[in-house]
């Protein structure tokens, strides 16, 4: 075991960086993306672009990570041997301190709804309306605080701990529960009236759409960022990775993972808003789109399980707990991003920068959700659609371009000494210098133009 933390087995690092990639954008994003373009055509646009575009960006996180075994400035700095990539690797270091401050908001949210249930059952209402709170009214600032510093320290206690006793032993014990909860909460929905209709909408595929540009590009987009792509998280994990393993099934099986997640909660989701609509409750917008994003999650959701009686207080604690682990097993990568980069290069102990960062990340969430209206929306754009493509193109020009080849060739034959005759190795190198930039640059394009 290396003095900086490594996992001790290879489903200890699937499962770490799976968790990463399933996030909140999987569990509410991907089902109404798929319900708005042509359903089951959607799904296999998506399966294939994760795998043509966005599995070549993860991998080359991982090969770097694992070869410089560093964080993220100084392995930039390292493989380009220049002041850009150091740049580069502060500019992610940011982002993704701003990323987490957001996702913490919401992160926290969700704790308060999930506690509002256990409110009810003890039959103290007012205290369940202000869990439930909207987020930009002031008792909801007020909560939003609140949750928001509660699961940021439940993100530090959990880094704090290092690779193998935290973000590894967590991630373990998380994913699992992640996949019992959905299943459990599939099944459930399944058996109501109006599921049918949703699950036919879900994986009945509509072949006219599979060429619209829209669709494309919307699954090229949840395909590349809903892999946590860009800000540093797997190069971070990758750099923890032992030089026995294998890179490309670890990255193939990550991917299969995050990919089997958003599909599974695609088939919860979309049922339950069918379920939903035969109980009354709206789902559709103005535009005649399904609503998704925060109003499908605190809204048509939460409506829903109150049409549901007593059985609901259940159903909605499953659903807000399936919520918290999503969001936890994402913000521990998050948060060791910056704190790989200040316990490495600046010799801080790992305890101290982890609460000293939660603790500075935290106080940006008060700013945001204290200017809320002006900032939350702000803050979400500038991170997710502006920084975050052009971090991850810059991943690939370093990678494609800047890298040499023969150094990339000998890491990736640590575990696999026959890498070169491999079909990888002959597909990877060409892709990651020509088609995901390209392809980055158009999804670039298309948000700033949209």
């Amino acid at each position: 075991m290396s003095a900086r933390g490594e996992f001790s087995s290879r489903i200890g690092f699937i499962l770490a960086a799976a968790g990463s990639a399933v996030g909140l954008g999987n569990i509410w994003g991907f089902p109404t993306q798929v319900a708005s373009n042509g359903g089951a055509a959607f799904v296999l646009v998506y399966i294939v672009l994760a795998f043509a575009l966005a599995y070549p960006v993860l991998m080359a996180e991982l090969i770097i990570g694992r070869a410089t075994r560093a964080n993220m400035v100084d392995a930039l700095g390292e493989i380009t041997g220049s002041k850009i990539g150091r740049f580069t690797g502060v500019w992610g270091f940011i982002t993704v301190s701003l990323i987490l401050a957001f996702y913490a908001i919401v992160a926290g949210v969700m704790v308060a709804f999930c506690a509002a249930p256990i409110s009810n059952m003890l039959g103290q209402s007012e205290v369940s309306a202000w869990l439930t709170a909207d987020m930009s009214s002031d008792s909801g600032v007020t909560r939003n605080i609140v949750f928001c510093g509660l699961f940021m320290a439940l993100t530090a206690s959990i880094v704090s701990g290092g690779v193998k006793d935290g973000i590894e032993r967590w991630s373990v014990r998380l994913m699992p529960a992640l996949l019992l909860i959905i299943s459990l909460l599939i099944i459930y929905v399944l058996s109501l009236d109006g599921a049918m209709e949703g699950l036919k909408h879900y994986v009945l595929p509509d072949f006219s759409k599979i060429l619209n540009p829209d669709l494309l590009i919307g699954a090229m987009g949840q395909a590349f960022f809903s892999m946590s792509l860009g800000v540093g998280t797997m190069l971070v994990y990758g750099s923890y990775i032992g030089k026995n393993e294998k890179l490309s099934s670890l990255g193939a099986s990550v991917a299969m993972v995050d990919i089997g997640v958003a599909i599974l909660a695609g088939l919860l989701i979309i049922p339950a808003m069918y379920v939903a609509l035969h109980n009354g409750v709206e789902i559709f917008s103005e535009s005649g789109d399904l609503i998704a994003g925060p109003g499908l999650i605190f809204a048509v959701l939460p409506a829903f399980f109150d049409t549901m009686g007593a059985v609901g207080n259940v159903v909605v604690l499953a659903f807000f707990a399936l919520m918290i682990i999503a969001a936890v097993t994402s913000s521990i990568s998050m948060l060791e991003v910056p704190v790989a980069y200040v316990v490495e290069s600046k010799g801080m102990g790992r305890k101290r920068s982890v609460w000293l960062l939660a603790l500075g990340i935290f106080v940006i969430s008060c700013v945001i959700a204290l200017n809320f209206q002006q900032l939350f929306g702000l803050v979400i754009a500038i991170t997710t659609e502006y920084s975050q493509p052009l971090l991850g193109l810059m991943l690939c020009i370093f990678a494609g371009w800047v890298w040499q080849r023969d150094q990339i060739l000998a890491e990736i034959k640590h575990g696999n000494e026959q890498a070169e005759r491999g079909l990888f190795w002959k597909i990877w190198p060409w892709y990651i210098k020509f088609v995901c930039p390209v392809v980055i640059i158009l999804m670039f394009y298309r948000s700033v133009m949209a």
